[in-house]
């Protein structure tokens, strides 16, 4: 389906640029690994009977190396498709 020319997010008619496209790739890339970081990095906690200043290290550790590894993949994607 067409895009309308007079689409909403873009008023003057330009397209986004390749560096502004490769920066929401990677910003979106890091939510969506961040929240799965903070799910399987609670469960591994949990799992391993972590409780407090442990379980939240853990936590964040899961939660930075999820979010940093799948931003990337996505602003590599990203860039690719520029």
């Amino acid at each position: 389906m067409p895009v309308p020319s007079g689409y909403a997010a873009h008023p003057q008619g330009s397209q986004p640029s390749c560096f502004t496209k490769i920066r929401m790739g990677l910003m979106m890339g890091a939510m969506i690994g961040g929240a799965t970081g903070i799910l399987l990095g609670g469960f591994m906690g949990f799992r391993a009977g972590m409780r407090g200043k442990d379980l939240l290290l853990q936590t964040g550790k899961t939660v930075a190396q999820s979010g940093g590894s799948f931003g990337v993949f996505m602003g590599v994607a990203q860039g690719l498709r520029c």
